[in-house]
């Protein structure tokens, strides 16, 4: 009897010993879930604050940038009236038609590109008329320049990245170069940025007119002309073309 009421002390004992544990564990377990939501919590109030910070931030640099931005095209427009340059009536003021030009020049992608490429020129004639319909012709062709200039600057990246060979891109490039009248024709419908006009002698009106153009679209356009190019050529680069384009 004595023998077995040891045994069953022993049994007891182990079985305490064993829930205490098991208590113990539970006991940590719960802790460590608790630290854990804590510790959670405590990285989404940084992350939340670290947004406000950067979001605080963003705020003061684009009312920085408006504040220059103003600043230049106060400037910009007092020296345009110096020169004898208005607006048409019914039209947005000389300010207002900087404002959106400089708003538009300064827009880029995540990859640095355009998001509008911008046309601009001036011409005189007879009448308003004449002269703006000469302008804007001027403005397609300078439009279809900057295109050039941009894709050009595009095939010289790919190759620093090494996505195209250095005769691919000397190909390409030649090619581009010879592509404006085409890419010229292709441009299709532009936005008007701004229109002003000045008298420059008797019977003769002076038209200047900004024009942007969608990057995507300029690249749509270039792409189109270039191939047309070395198709005629007799070159298959459209793979490359298209690595240059992000396309």
């Amino acid at each position: 009897m004595k023998r077995l009421y040891i045994v069953a002390m022993a049994i007891m004992m182990a079985l305490s010993t064993g829930f205490a544990q098991e208590k113990t564990a539970v006991n940590s377990g719960k802790k460590e879930q608790k630290e854990l939501r804590e510790d959670k919590s405590e990285r989404v109030k940084q992350q939340q604050e670290r947004r406000k910070e950067r979001e605080e931030l963003r705020k003061m640099a684009e009312k920085e940038r408006k504040h220059h931005v103003d600043r230049t095209v106060a400037k910009e427009a007092k020296r345009l009236e110096k020169e004898g340059w208005q607006v048409r009536p019914g039209s947005p003021s000389i300010e207002a038609q900087l404002e959106q030009n400089y708003t538009l020049r300064n827009q880029y992608d995540e990859n640095l590109y355009p998001k509008y490429i911008m046309g601009e020129a001036s011409s005189k004639g007879g009448n308003y008329d004449a002269a703006k319909t000469a302008a804007r012709s001027l403005a397609i062709n300078n439009l279809a320049g900057q295109i050039q200039t941009e894709v050009t600057a595009l095939i010289e990246n790919t190759v620093v990245n090494k996505q195209i060979t250095e005769d691919e891109a000397y190909s390409l490039t030649e090619t581009t170069m010879k592509s404006m009248s085409l890419i010229s024709q292709s441009i299709g419908r532009t936005i008007p940025v701004m229109e002003l006009h000045r008298s420059t002698g008797k019977n003769v009106v002076e038209v200047l007119v900004v024009i942007a153009y969608s990057g995507d679209e300029a690249k749509k356009v270039a792409r189109k002309a270039i191939l047309q190019q070395l198709e005629e050529k007799g070159e298959k680069l459209q793979e490359q073309m298209d690595k240059v384009l992000g396309l």
